[in-house]
């Protein structure tokens, strides 16, 4: 919120690429340009793998948005990087995975963020596909949405953010962001965000 990567706006709402209204817009990118802030994001990716993953080989970014996050991560545990595509590249080798990697790697995936979980999921399954050893995926962010909470588990795939929904809204109603009212305007919407604002 102090950078502005968080946009609140519960009367004006936010439209999503998938047609979803939003009263919340989170823009991880923007954490990139500031120092104090990403070093506080990679800092606490490292403490979360050293504790809970300390076999790890490689690390792995899900493209775009968690590629320069996963490679900060990387850099600072001195291990190898690759990254994942929403799909394969039309043109050259056609890759969805980028960089070396070897069958049987254990490997940790960074994510911006998790809102359905399926792009997320996606990367974690290429990279299963590939041969690769996933012990668990680590994001930013979560919308705490039961869909994704249930997908993970169905996929049986690890994995932990380091911050959510649930914090952030009353985070906001602390700082005097957000009023009672929109309060509850907020957590109408994590509900049910298919049908909010239709």
């Amino acid at each position: 919120m102090q950078i502005n990567a968080i946009k609140l706006n519960p009367t004006n709402p936010f439209t999503w690429a998938s047609g979803w209204k939003s009263p919340i817009y989170c823009d991880n990118r923007k954490t990139l340009s500031y120092p104090e802030v990403r070093n506080v994001i990679c800092d606490a990716f490292v403490k979360v793998i050293k504790d809970k993953y300390p076999e790890v080989d490689i690390i792995a970014g899900v493209a775009t948005g968690a590629i320069a996050h996963g490679m900060l991560v990387a850099d600072r545990l001195n291990l190898p990087f690759i990254y994942v595509r929403s799909a394969p590249k039309s043109h050259g080798l056609s890759n969805q995975i980028e960089g070396h990697f070897e069958r049987g790697q254990k490997v940790v995936v960074i994510e911006d963020l998790i809102s359905t979980g399926m792009s997320s999921l996606a990367a974690v399954e290429a990279l299963h596909d590939a041969g690769c050893n996933v012990l668990g995926l680590l994001a930013i962010f979560t919308y705490e949405f039961d869909q994704a909470a249930n997908s993970f588990a169905r996929a049986n795939v690890d994995f932990k953010t380091l911050s959510n929904y649930s914090t952030l809204i009353e985070t906001a109603l602390n700082q005097g962001k957000i009023t009672n009212n929109q309060l509850e305007l907020l957590k109408n919407w994590r509900e049910n965000p298919e049908e909010w604002g239709v």
